[in-house]
């Protein structure tokens, strides 16, 4: 009987069917920040104002290579094709150097045009480097806010909790803090004012 009025009295005080102390410490426990958060690394760069900038940029100078490629192209088959007529009016020892020069001319070209769209390439790895390095600050911001101790991208995660992505608001604060980075193009980043 004593025992029956004690477990009484103990839900009385901290509350019966989860309520009391015992539900205050697990909400307490769920309203903590988790102590890892994960980013979407391409969605950041992607879709800040930065990113986008940076990506359109990019593809209107592919573009413009492509169409000056294509422009080349049709002047090189323009000039195969007087080389070809012209071969039916010389010996093949006359027209093996001219087939040469234009062997080479065309080599040079496509190696000219694939280094052009490596340095595309290489730009864009260059600019994302120095985005993640501008927006470095931010997250730390973020994290110490958050009370955190990591930020891990979430390609590397299997599963985990919607509160722990924080894509979103880093999206909102760089776009705030940089927008679309024109006027902040090779300068270090600025550390946020605490």
């Amino acid at each position: 009987m004593r025992i029956r009025v004690l477990f009484l009295a103990l839900l009385l005080i901290f509350g019966a069917e989860g309520g009391g102390f015992f539900a205050a410490k697990a909400q307490d426990a769920q309203q903590q920040h988790p102590v890892l958060l994960t980013i979407d690394q391409d969605r950041l760069f992607t879709k800040s104002l930065y990113g986008e900038r940076i990506t359109r940029e990019i593809k209107e100078d592919a573009t413009r290579l492509e169409g000056e490629f294509k422009r080349i192209e049709a002047d090189l088959t323009a000039e195969e094709k007087a080389l070809t007529e012209k071969r039916k009016t010389m010996s093949a020892e006359q027209f093996r150097p001219l087939a040469d020069a234009f062997d080479k001319k065309v080599q040079e070209i496509r190696k000219a045009q694939d280094a052009r769209a490596r340095d595309l390439d290489r730009r864009l790895n260059e600019e994302r480097a120095n985005f993640y390095q501008q927006v470095e600050p931010i997250l730390r911001d973020l994290l110490a806010e958050m009370g955190a101790s990591a930020i891990i991208d979430n390609r590397v995660v299997l599963l985990a909790a919607e509160q722990m992505d924080i894509t979103d608001e880093a999206l909102r604060r760089i776009d705030a803090i940089l927008g679309d980075g024109a006027d902040q193009e090779n300068t270090a980043p600025q550390e946020p004012q605490q």
